[in-house]
């Protein structure tokens, strides 16, 4: 096995290349090198390379087609002309005007002899009379290769330009690679090592390449340490003139359901359904499970034997707070449960509006708002409802949801 061979499946190996699209590559490099030093303007060049013997045959490749009338090859080489005189500044405006009117007449005459004439590309087709005079036994749609002379050497200038275009393209090659793999990944979560920070962003090794994790996208107060395993959610995977960019997160609750899939075996085979999750990353969440088998306690499954399941997760999102939540198809009990740990007196939902007016003594209250009115707005983002707290029977309305959405969402912009 020639050394070329080696290289190449070492090549191969780094790179996670077919070895058939690095050999594709060579032949490529090759291809234009040849083209710039010695092919002419109407030569389709294609090489076959042989890595055994490190010796390459160069090819012009046209497809035969059929002839083309006689009107349609006349106003082509009428316009060449013109357009090799223009070149050459011997036509006059005027001259170059009457040369256009007369083509396009041309072509208008043929049009109407046969509707679908096409256009003739004379670097990659040949017409079928012309190839039946180099080999009588080709036909249409045949493809006729005619070896060129190869050079000993290239010159030095091809072989600086093979190099050039070989290594352009294997970057090419690993970074459609790359892009491919990991934009199957989008909107999945995966596993990566910090790599360093630049700046306040974050850079994340993921095997293959390297993420980002923006500002907007990291937990308030999380850390981010050389060499930490860390779960991410990847948001986008966009292709860039540098290669791919996957953009990161840890604030999506994709992350959350991933985890509670990864630690508890009844939300990986279903047998418990994570309906919605609410979080304020980094701080708080709530999740609204439901059992779908027989004898299963969705919130005791998630909890595990004293809590080592919840503790597992939490520890994961480096001490997020986890409200586990059964969900229930009647609003006003979704909506009690979604407000725990406080006690509700009474809830009155008005299904026009989708709010929803939840009673509460005295005592309860500042467990049902919560610190800063967090309770309440997760609670509201959780169920989807709009959630008025009131103390007492008939006292006033102390917190709503509304009020606290539109004032995080003045924090965020």
């Amino acid at each position: 096995m020639s050394e070329i061979i080696n290289a190449i499946k070492q090549i191969c190996e780094e790179k996670s290349l077919s070895y058939e699209s690095v050999i594709m590559t060579i032949e490529s490099a090759l291809a234009a090198a040849y083209r710039k030093d010695y092919g002419e303007k109407n030569q389709n060049i294609k090489v076959e390379y042989d890595p055994a013997t490190n010796k390459s045959r160069v090819f012009d490749v046209k497809t035969v087609v059929e002839d083309l009338p006689e009107e349609v090859l006349a106003a082509m080489a009428a316009a060449e002309a013109a357009r090799l005189a223009r070149e050459a500044g011997e036509e006059k405006p005027e001259e170059e005007k009457n040369n256009k009117i007369e083509i396009k007449e041309d072509l208008a005459e043929s049009d109407e002899d046969d509707e679908e004439v096409r256009r003739f590309n004379p670097k990659t087709e040949i017409q079928e009379s012309d190839a039946k005079m180099i080999n009588p036994k080709l036909s249409v749609g045949d493809e006729l290769k005619i070896e060129l002379p190869t050079q000993e050497e290239y010159g030095r200038m091809a072989a600086q330009t093979a190099k050039q275009v070989i290594i352009q393209r294997l970057r090419e090659a690993e970074r459609d690679m790359v892009f491919s793999e990991y934009k199957d990944k989008e909107h999945e979560v995966v596993t990566g090592v910090v790599q360093r920070r630049e700046g306040r962003v974050v850079l994340v090794d993921l095997g293959k390449s390297v993420g980002i994790i923006l500002p907007d996208d990291q937990v308030r107060g999380e850390r981010y340490n050389h060499n930490d395993r860390i779960r991410v959610y990847v948001k986008e995977v966009r292709s860039t003139p540098k290669g791919p960019e996957i953009l990161l997160s840890r604030t999506s609750e994709e992350i959350l359901k991933k985890i509670f899939a990864n630690e508890i075996p009844e939300v990986a085979n279903g047998l418990i359904e994570i309906k919605s999750v609410a979080r304020e990353a980094g701080n708080r969440s709530k999740v609204a499970v439901e059992a779908h088998g027989e004898n299963i306690d969705p919130i005791g499954s998630c909890v595990g034997q004293r809590g080592a399941r919840i503790q597992t997760i939490i520890r994961e999102l480096s001490g997020e707070k986890i409200d586990i939540i059964e969900y229930s198809d009647d609003p006003a009990e979704f909506i009690a449960n979604a407000l725990s740990p406080a006690k509700i007196a009474g809830i009155d939902i008005n299904e026009e509006e989708h709010r929803a007016v939840v009673k509460v003594v005295e005592d309860q209250l500042s467990l049902a708002i919560g610190k800063s009115g967090q309770n309440v707005r997760l609670a509201a983002y959780l169920t989807g409802w709009k959630i008025d707290i009131l103390e007492g029977e008939s006292g006033e309305i102390k917190e709503s949801s509304d009020d606290l959405i539109v004032e995080t969402n003045n924090e965020e912009e």
